[in-house]
């Protein structure tokens, strides 16, 4: 009998990484491409969620994770610089077993790769998907060198700006926001290493979250990262600093026939919650078991993953969207509301648990059938 071709994975980032791990450690043989010529740099995202811990737990990777990372204490809250409250999760009563951690997305796909590569799978790099086709028996990913390579299934998680999706027509419905959000990485003197901090200012939402040692991530909209700082933190080395727009945007379909969507492939939103990375490593995590299946003569199975991720990941986006709009909102009813709300709020666990739970990642189960 022929050996069955290997699954496609299109990206090695974070998604398309988990993705090929999954897979693997399934006795499903992959092979996963991506278009840059080497492992990036620089992150946009930290945060690591405890479902993403969860998930990965088996593969190795979670305490790879946990030897580096630096947990999340606590989240203190400000309005123009005055303490408002400080949410110290109970991760028991959130029903997590590890905490919240940041990690920069570098060394996550680096962990990641590492495991994948002790099990035999190395990423091809410098592959630029050009466009991709099916047949009710196969799909077709053509490379930009002209290549083509056919594969019985195909993951992509090739990013917000997915040739995948584009080339399958799939519509990317939501909105974007015009004004630009600031992205910096900069030693601080100052501020708790083990503490988010958010300030409400009169123009927006200030935050600033631990990076590694005294090295803090800080982004906003609105005025310049530096004039934002409060007063007594002490500004050190800038080590990078970014400009992006926020949208939110689901795709209307996660699967098509052979050919699967994962990631910012499939969903974007802001990067407050901290869901982007975390919520695809769950999509990855799904699609595997639903490719192992189908491969296995469960047909029905990659139909399956859309079914099951296309709700979960709307949901978050919407979420994450209303959260980003409080914080984003500064007319007076946002005002009142962010002066009064959080000291409110913090003497209700339960209420404090559900918001969190948006950002854990703890807020739906991860279903696999």
């Amino acid at each position: 009998m022929a050996a069955v071709p290997p699954v496609l994975i299109i990206g090695a980032g974070p998604v398309g990484l988990a993705a090929a791990l999954f897979l693997t450690r399934r006795g499903v043989v992959v092979r996963i491409l991506d278009a840059e010529p080497a492992p990036r740099t620089t992150s946009r995202a930290l945060g690591v969620n405890p479902r993403t811990l969860d998930l990965l737990e088996e593969t190795g990777v979670t305490d790879a994770i946990l030897a580096e990372a630096q947990p999340i204490r606590a989240l203190a809250l400000h309005h123009r610089g005055r303490p408002l409250a400080k949410i110290t999760p109970d991760w028991t009563a959130l029903g997590a077993r590890h905490p919240m951690v940041i990690l920069p997305q570098a060394r996550s796909e680096a962990l990641l790769t590492d495991a994948l590569s002790r099990l035999g799978v190395q990423v091809e790099r410098g592959c630029a998907l050009a466009s991709i086709a099916q047949t009710c028996d196969a799909a077709t990913a053509v490379l930009v060198d002209g290549q083509t390579i056919t594969a019985p299934v195909v993951f992509a998680a090739d990013g917000a700006h997915s040739v995948a999706r584009r080339s399958l027509e799939i519509g990317f419905p939501g909105d974007g926001w015009p004004e630009p959000w600031h992205l910096m990485d900069v030693d601080l003197d100052g501020p708790p290493a083990d503490e988010g901090w958010i300030d409400f200012q009169p123009d927006g939402g200030f935050i600033c979250l631990p990076f590694s040692g005294r090295s803090f991530r800080l982004f906003a909209f609105g005025r310049p990262l530096l004039e934002r700082i409060p007063h007594g933190w002490r500004v050190g080395e800038i080590h990078w600093r970014s400009e992006f727009r926020i949208s939110h945007r689901i795709a209307e379909r996660l699967t098509i026939g052979r050919v699967a969507l994962g990631g910012d492939a499939a969903h974007i939103h802001s990067p407050v919650g901290a869901r982007g990375m975390n919520l695809g490593i769950e999509d990855a995590y799904v699609f595997a078991a639903c490719a192992a299946d189908f491969l296995s003569g469960q047909t029905d199975r990659l139909e399956a993953y859309h079914g099951l991720r296309h709700p979960v990941d709307a949901a978050v986006v919407r979420n994450v969207r209303a959260l980003t709009g409080f914080i984003r909102n500064t007319g007076p009813v946002a005002e009142l509301a962010k002066r009064t709300v959080p000291p409110i709020a913090i003497r209700f666990p339960p209420l404090i648990n559900r918001v969190l739970g948006i950002g854990m990642g703890l807020d739906h189960p991860v279903r696999l059938r």
